[in-house]
Formats: structure tokens, C-alpha cells, sequence
């Protein structure tokens, strides 16, 4: 099992990386990525300390783990810079906090965070189908998570990938120990989302996919 959008104390998580690393690897996780909230100044800060501690694991455990970030309540008009520059500094899944049901993200974060390039479209709520279409033109990656609120729309993600054949993925979204999911209860999280068994395994490949891009990239 693989969760690539994760919070730990850097950002609004409860617990320091090592634990959250811990705690994921004790469930059986293969790789996670470590990505907390970041903006246009918190970006220089919030990644080069998750690289390092990436980097310090590496050598010290099977499963992966991955520096990362997770772009959030930018402008549209910053998205852009911001995912760049995380990239720069050593991220390497970047994920984009989406229009959710539950919280103010401004009218147009979903298109410029596809537009960006990121990785990973996290919780992107009522999704226009303009912009699902985009996102599987470019491979951004819509995520079905299992936080509570955000995942009041993953039925409407779902149903819209697939009529414009994007790819879905989940994400925990998790920031306490609690939010952490051992792996038969993510295949539950998928199904309830209405996934098909065959796109539930396809939304997993996809994280798995991702993650050996990023490897080879470091090779």
C-alpha cells in the first residue's frame, strides 16, 4: 500500500515525521510521501526539512519515503511559482489542496494546479468536467481521500474520471494517528467512492506508477 498526501507537525499534522513514518510503516505501507501545507513563503522552509529527513530514512528502512508538499489556499495566480519552486528544492510528489466541499479554496485552484502540473489534484470537490478533462490529458492524478469532508464528493470525482478517463488515486489526507488507514480499509475507502474492483486495483497501480517514476528519477 502506498499514501502519498501526509501531514505531520510541520504543517497542521499531530505528529513529528518519524513517528508519522513509523506508524505507517508498522501498518505494512511499502512508501508514503510526506507532504505538508506550503505557500509562496512557507514553501523554503517546510521542504528542505522533509528532504533531510527523507533522506536520513533511506538508508535505515525498506519502505520509501518521500519528500513531498502539498500547495494550499495559494492563489491561482501563485500555484504555478509554488509548484515549481517546491520542485526545486527537492519535492518529489507534489500534491495541490483542491476546491473541497468543506473549506474556501478560491474559484479556479483546481485549473491552475492542473495547469501547474502537480502530481496530485488532492480533494477537488464539485470538479468541472473542463478541467477532469485536462487532468487526464496531463496525468495529474485525482484523489479519493479518506478524510472526513473532503470525501463528501469522492463519488462525483470518481463518476467524472471515468467518463473522461483520468486517473484516480487515494490519499489519507492524514494528520493524527487515528487518520491513518490500514490497507484493506483504503480498498474499502475506493469501492465506497464507487469504484469497480478492477479500478480500485488501477487507482493503487497508479500510486505505485508514480512512486517508480520518482525513483527512477533519482537513479
Amino acid at each position: 500500500m502506498i499514501d502519498l498526501h501526509t501531514h505531520t507537525l510541520l504543517s497542521d499534522g499531530e505528529l513529528i515525521p518519524t513517528e508519522l513514518v513509523r506508524r505507517f510503516e508498522v501498518l505494512g505501507y511499502r512508501a508514503i510521501a510526506l507532504t505538508d501545507h506550503v505557500d509562496t513563503g512557507l514553501v523554503e522552509t517546510i521542504v528542505p526539512v522533509l528532504v533531510r529527513v527523507a533522506a536520513d530514512l533511506a538508508d535505515e528502512m525498506e519502505m520509501r519515503v518521500l519528500p513531498g508538499a502539498e500547495v494550499t489556499h495559494c492563489r491561482p495566480g501563485h500555484i504555478a511559482r509554488v509548484v515549481r519552486r517546491a520542485r526545486q528544492l527537492g519535492a518529489r510528489v507534489v500534491v495541490v489542496h483542491g476546491q473541497s466541499p468543506v473549506e474556501p479554496v478560491i474559484e479556479g485552484t483546481n485549473r491552475a494546479a492542473i495547469e501547474a502540473g502537480c502530481d496530485i489534484l488532492a480533494h477537488p470537490g464539485l470538479l468541472a468536467e473542463a478541467d477532469a478533462h485536462l487532468a487526464a490529458e496531463r496525468g495529474v492524478l485525482l484523489e479519493i481521500s479518506g478524510r472526513a469532508g473532503h470525501s463528501l464528493t469522492n463519488g462525483h470525482v470518481a463518476r467524472l474520471a471515468r467518463a473522461v478517463g483520468a486517473q484516480v488515486i487515494y490519499g489519507s489526507d492524514s494528520h493524527d494517528a487515528a487518520d491513518l488507514m490500514p490497507p484493506a480499509n483504503v480498498e474499502r475507502v475506493l469501492a465506497g467512492a464507487g469504484l469497480s474492483a478492477d479500478e480500485v486495483q488501477a487507482a493503487l497501480a497508479a500510486a505505485q506508477d508514480l512512486v517508480a517514476r520518482v525513483l527512477e528519477g533519482e537513479g
